[in-house]
Order: C-alpha cells, then sequence, then structure tokens
C-alpha cells in the first residue's frame, strides 16, 4: 500500500533532504554516466528546453482528448458528461480539441501529441507532490534533495550563452498557498544553487529582475554585492553548507551579477517588443511569459519554464466552476502558446528547442485517482447537478493525461497513446510514466541515459534507479 503522506510530513521530510544536500560535498560523476566522449554525450537534436507547465491539473478530456459533449441541464446526471465543451477540429485530420484551442490546433502539424501519460499512484493527492515529481521524476520524500529536471540540463550541457541564466522560472510566485512545498522541487538540490532557477515571478517586471532598484548606483550596487557575499558566510548555507554548496551559491551571484551590465539584459525588457507582436502575447503573466520565454531562448538561456503558476482552487485547480473557470483558462495559454510555436518556426529555432505543455495530472467528475486505485476524494461532487457551479471535472484522475510536445527532434504532426471514449476515459494504449517523458527529454539533449552522482555513498540517476527510457516512437 502506498503510504499516504499529508503535508506536514512532506515539509518535514524534504526540509531534512535539503539540509542533507547543504552539507553535501561535492556530486562525484561516475564513471559508469556513459563511455564516449564527454560524460557520454551523444550528438542531441535539440539546446534548449521550454517547458510550459499548467499547474494544477489540466483536465484531458476538457482540452487535448476531448470525447461526447453534453452541454449543461439543470438537474442532469453527472455521470452523463464527459466533456463540456464541443470538439473543434486541428490541422491534423482526424485529430480534434476542446473549444477555445483552435490556435494550438492549428500548430499540431509542428509537433506530438501524447494522450497517453499516466501519472504516478501516491496515494493521497496533494498537487505539489505529483508537481514534486513531475519536475524532478522522484516521488517525494526523498532522504536526498532531487534537483529539478531544469537543474539537471543546467549542470550537464552548461550556459549556451554564459551571460543568460541556463535555468528561468517564469510565473511562480512563492507567496500564495503551499509555497514551502513548492520551493521543495525548484532548486538544483545536490547539484549546488549555480543550476538552480533564475526566477522572473512577473515577466511584465522582467528588467526589473536583472538591473539595480531605481535610485541604487553602480556602486552602491557593488557594495550590497560584496555585503551579500557575507551574508552568505552567516546564512543556512554558511552554517551548514560544504565549501562545494558555498562556491556554488557564490558562483550564481557571479552569474547574475554578469547578466546585470551585459547588452543581454535587453532580452528581459518586454517594452522592446513590437506592439504586434506584444499583443498577441499579451493574455496576462502565462502570455507574457511565452513572450519572454521566445526572447530568453533567442538570446541563449537552456532551460525555460512558464507556468500558469499554482494556487489552490485557482487556474486550472477547477475544484467547482470547472466549465466557465477553463474558458478564461484557455484564453490565456491558446494564442501565446500557438505563437511561441510560430515565432520560433519562423526564425529556424524550433529546429533546435524542445517546446513541452504538460500537467501534474487530469481531472474527471466522477473518478478520485483512477478507477483501479480510487483514493480520498477531495471534492463533493454531486450526482445531479442543480448548479452550473458543478458543470465540469473537479476531481483528481491520474489515470489519463495529455502532453505536448514541439520542434527539437521530436515528430512532427504525430498522435500516441489513446484513452477510452467513455467513463472511465483512461489510457488504453501506450502508456507513458514520467520517467520516459524526462529520458526522452534527455534523448533529444544528448545526455545519456545512465547519467549519475555519487551522493550519500550511492548513485543517483537521473531517472529512478537509471531505468527511465526514452519513447522512441515520439522522436523523428
Amino acid at each position: 500500500m502506498k503510504p499516504t503522506w499529508n503535508r506536514r510530513e512532506f515539509l518535514q521530510r524534504t526540509s531534512a533532504a535539503t539540509l542533507a544536500a547543504l552539507a553535501a560535498g561535492a556530486p562525484v560523476a561516475s564513471l559508469l554516466s556513459g563511455c564516449s566522449g564527454w560524460r557520454g554525450r551523444t550528438n542531441g537534436t535539440a539546446d534548449t528546453v521550454i517547458l510550459l507547465w499548467m499547474a494544477g491539473g489540466m483536465a484531458h478530456t476538457e482540452t487535448f482528448d476531448p470525447k461526447r459533449y453534453t452541454a449543461f441541464e439543470k438537474d442532469m446526471e453527472g455521470n452523463r458528461v464527459l466533456s463540456t465543451f464541443p470538439s473543434v477540429p486541428t490541422v491534423l485530420d482526424g485529430i480534434h480539441f476542446s473549444e477555445g484551442l483552435e490556435s494550438i490546433g492549428s500548430v499540431m502539424d509542428k509537433g506530438t501529441l501524447i494522450r497517453s501519460y499516466v501519472a504516478a499512484d501516491m496515494g493521497h493527492i496533494l498537487h505539489s507532490r505529483h508537481q514534486y515529481h513531475w519536475h524532478t521524476c522522484y516521488e517525494p520524500p526523498q532522504t536526498v534533495a532531487a534537483p529539478h529536471l531544469g537543474s539537471w540540463i543546467a549542470k550537464e550541457l552548461g550556459p549556451k550563452n554564459p551571460v543568460i541564466p541556463a535555468f528561468v522560472d517564469i510565473g511562480q510566485r512563492f507567496t500564495v498557498g503551499e509555497a514551502e512545498e513548492l520551493k521543495a522541487f525548484h532548486t538544483a538540490g545536490f547539484l549546488g544553487n549555480e543550476f538552480g532557477p533564475f526566477f522572473i515571478p512577473d515577466p511584465s517586471q522582467g528588467l526589473e529582475s536583472v538591473r539595480p532598484p531605481v535610485g541604487m548606483d553602480a556602486s552602491r550596487f557593488e557594495r550590497r554585492n560584496q555585503l551579500y557575499n557575507e551574508l552568505i558566510s552567516n546564512s543556512p548555507v554558511g552554517e551548514y553548507g560544504s565549501d562545494y554548496q558555498k562556491e556554488s551559491l557564490r558562483r550564481s551571484m557571479e552569474q547574475a551579477y554578469r547578466l546585470l551590465n551585459s547588452p543581454e539584459a535587453k532580452a528581459f525588457d518586454l517594452s522592446t517588443e513590437p506592439k504586434e507582436s506584444y499583443d498577441i502575447y499579451n493574455t496576462g503573466r502565462f502570455g507574457l511569459g511565452c513572450l519572454l520565454a521566445r526572447r530568453l531562448t533567442e538570446q541563449g538561456a537552456r532551460f525555460i519554464s512558464v507556468t500558469t503558476e499554482y494556487e489552490p482552487f485557482m487556474g486550472w485547480d477547477t475544484h467547482e466552476n470547472g466549465h466557465t473557470r477553463l474558458k478564461d483558462m484557455k484564453k490565456l495559454i491558446d494564442g501565446p502558446v500557438a505563437q511561441l510555436i510560430k515565432d520560433l518556426d519562423k526564425t529556424g529555432h524550433l529546429d533546435r528547442t524542445l517546446v513541452i505543455l504538460a500537467s501534474e495530472f487530469s481531472r474527471d467528475m466522477m473518478v478520485e485517482g483512477r478507477p483501479d486505485a480510487k483514493v480520498q476524494e477531495q471534492v463533493n461532487q454531486p450526482d445531479i447537478l442543480s448548479d452550473l457551479k458543478f458543470y465540469g471535472m473537479h476531481r483528481h484522475f491520474t489515470d489519463g493525461c495529455s502532453v505536448l510536445m514541439f520542434g527539437g527532434g521530436i515528430k512532427k504532426g504525430f498522435v500516441y497513446g489513446k484513452t477510452a471514449d467513455e467513463r472511465p476515459c483512461k489510457t488504453i494504449e501506450n502508456p507513458v510514466q514520467i520517467d520516459g517523458i524526462h529520458q526522452t527529454i534527455y534523448h533529444a539533449l544528448g545526455i545519456p541515459p545512465d547519467t549519475q552522482y555519487e551522493i550519500e555513498g550511492r548513485p543517483f540517476y537521473t531517472t529512478p534507479d537509471g531505468k527511465g527510457k526514452a519513447v522512441k516512437e515520439l522522436l523523428a
């Protein structure tokens, strides 16, 4: 039986792992990691990754895998409802998306649609735990602070441009609910701070992240930088950190300082974007995050995450008013995602940029978890829908999720996997787990599947036990 860790236990164990990471020495690259070239790297088909993160649980039947549409009627049976939006055709023959995603549907000839991602069975479902699992490939809690996918990539490949942070995270604030849980996987873990994310909570203020505050001249900023280095010694890193972790933190600050005075810093200033282009992306913070991701890709960022942001009961976390809420969510993502793909394709960057759109799990109105492994229900979904607020996908569903992939060596105009047409709309062909997603990404980047470091006297792989395998059917 899977353990049902609660929020407090999750935090206690991840905090302990973080302290252990601080105390750990330099991670030692195993000689078993590959057998040819530097760290066994092969020639990949991608240099950059953009992750478009639909935080909160995006229902596959309401987005990229629509089922039979049933319009709302007062006092209707909830079990009748599989999709609350009509389906619309995409550019691919016979492939439909849910209404409101027409723009993304128009660029699917440039990418692959996975309809069979299966999220892990981890007992009682917590968004932050499933997000931790998706981003690190490790089920929490861990005794070792597992690095984020972007940190592995930053460590193994290094920066494309030494001035631009290798790993940029756009759109997630840590002043909202479950902030500490979110911080647990927004980290480089034992790899060291220099490979962690450069945070830009609001892309419209991205320039503020790379220049001194208004009224602070360069000399004053320099003094602050020196003071910061002194403060490191009095911080938890200074108290508990190994020499490796301390130096890694200092190097991360030096990288940020170099960016401050570089011409590339202008990439963070969205006010320089032509109005016609800016207006297409300007659907909110996520849309502008897609614009910033495009600009940073052009300047040499290695890994960029853009999120709709996880905030409990907001965004894709549709515990009620699912149908009406998703109308707004689709407006936020449809135009910007499609334009990002078009822009990257037009400039030739899509050939070497792998773009992924994903969410931690899906949703269903009647099933929590998956049919053969139901878990505690977290929302009161009546069998009879007397109010429009109950019309939509509210419960967490882990047995069928959609993932989009574009560019970077991925097949074009391809659909992989299948879910059932009737409830439960679970995966019935070609299931894909998270280790397969991660290893497909690493394969595209030329990072060998046996990449590992020795931590606490044992090997720690990019995917658990080094057993993950790329889904070769997705690769061109």
